[in-house]
């Protein structure tokens, strides 16, 4: 049986969108606030940008580090 399966026929799904640490942003997707924003490099033009960001994640995602809402 492949994990998958296993959480899709699970009386208690705990995808992201059930967990504490979810930001919802738009649609189906959102932010993980577990940890800190990463810092994101990317190149504008000629030039080099940095931001800091959360992982962009969709609601369904999860991970073994859920903790569920209160």
């Amino acid at each position: 049986m492949s994990p998958q399966q296993i959480v899709s026929t699970s009386s208690s799904i705990k995808a992201c969108s059930s967990c504490a640490h979810f930001n919802p942003t738009s649609g189906e997707q959102g932010e993980c606030r577990r940890h800190s924003p990463q810092t994101v490099a990317f190149q504008v033009d000629e030039q080099t940008r940095f931001e800091s960001r959360f992982p962009t994640i969709k609601a369904s995602d999860w991970c073994g580090e859920f903790f569920a809402k209160s």
